[in-house]
């Protein structure tokens, strides 16, 4: 009897001991500042989601949430950073269409594994692209357009902000689908590149209405497709490429949240709540859909899911372009 009870004891100390540790791990999260790490410089539409999200998750989680901006090597420099971190739920990483979609077939060799190496907590948000040209080209519709190219192969250039990007890559998928000859002009940003569309150094671009809303409000751009399955509801008299008889041209800036591997459950879960909550925050919507952008939201497995059909997606694309890394 006295050493069945010792074993019933030994084991009760060891379930005590695992929840204690466990307890140590993630009891009181956070009672510490997160840090959430951004892709990019400051400035631009990930910078602009990821400090909103900051803010909501300080209030409702009672720490600071501390945006980092570590830029270069298309995310990559971020997400090695957050990848070897430690899985506390201190670092996270704001994902995106280029760290866990085109980046990582730019790259021979990346430091750390896009799935592996990160636990997914919910997708944020979805910043539909819009093709727009310069306004001198004389082209309203996307078959004018297109007409045009063909009457000028190797002579348009489609402007992108950076190699490898989501508007590069959408001015590839476009060539492809329309079979045209185009030259790809990369910038450092959208900045500059928006800039020389509308001075006429480049014909057409493809980005986010953030970048280009006040330039096709003043007409010297002219949006002519939105590359989204709806119509983009900045531009409602715009047709969407499916509708125009292109539906591979779909494309979104999307951003994701996700933690180094190993996190905790408890951790995400506590996370995805709040994110979830953030994102259905009516502020938080009213400041999106002033800028196209579309809240997204959802579960871990959601965006696992998702992320995994986005690497598959763009590898093809990648190879077929011959795009590699800077």
């Amino acid at each position: 009897m006295a050493s069945k009870l010792s074993v019933c004891m030994a084991a009760m100390a060891l379930v005590f001991g695992v929840f204690s540790a466990s307890a140590q791990t993630t009891g009181g999260y956070p009672n510490r500042p997160i840090k959430l790490i951004v892709t990019v410089p400051p400035g631009g539409a990930a910078d602009f989601i990821a400090r909103l999200l900051a803010a909501k998750l300080a209030t409702s989680m009672g720490q600071p949430v501390v945006v980092e901006n570590k830029a270069g090597a298309s995310g990559s420099v971020a997400a090695d950073f957050v990848a070897k971190s430690a899985p506390d739920g201190y670092t996270l990483l704001q994902s995106s269409i280029t760290t866990h979609g085109i980046g990582p077939h730019l790259m021979a060799k990346l430091p750390y594994d896009p799935m592996a190496s990160f636990t997914p907590i919910s997708m944020l948000a979805s910043l539909p692209l819009i093709m727009t040209v310069n306004a001198d080209l004389k082209t309203n519709t996307l078959a004018e357009f297109i007409a045009v190219a063909k009457e000028r192969p190797g002579k348009l250039a489609f402007a992108s902000s950076g190699n490898g990007g989501a508007p590069h890559m959408s001015g590839e998928l476009f060539k492809a689908a329309a079979s045209l000859d185009m030259i790809h002009a990369p910038y450092r940003g959208s900045g500059p590149a928006v800039a020389d569309l509308v001075g006429g150094q480049v014909h057409v671009m493809f980005d986010g209405a953030p970048s280009l809303m006040q330039h096709i409000n003043t007409g010297k751009i002219k949006a002519v497709a939105a590359a989204s399955p709806r119509r983009n509801p900045l531009l409602p008299n715009v047709p969407t490429f499916a509708e125009l008889g292109y539906p591979a041209v779909n494309v979104a800036l999307w951003y994701g949240l996700m933690a180094p591997a190993g996190t905790p459950t408890d951790v995400v879960a506590r996370l995805n709540r709040e994110v979830n909550l953030a994102l259905r925050s009516p502020d938080m919507l009213e400041r999106f859909a002033a800028q196209g952008t579309e809240a997204i939201g959802g579960t871990p497995e959601q965006a696992t899911a998702f992320m995994r059909q986005e690497l598959d997606r763009w590898g093809p694309v990648v190879k077929r372009a011959g795009i590699v890394a800077n």
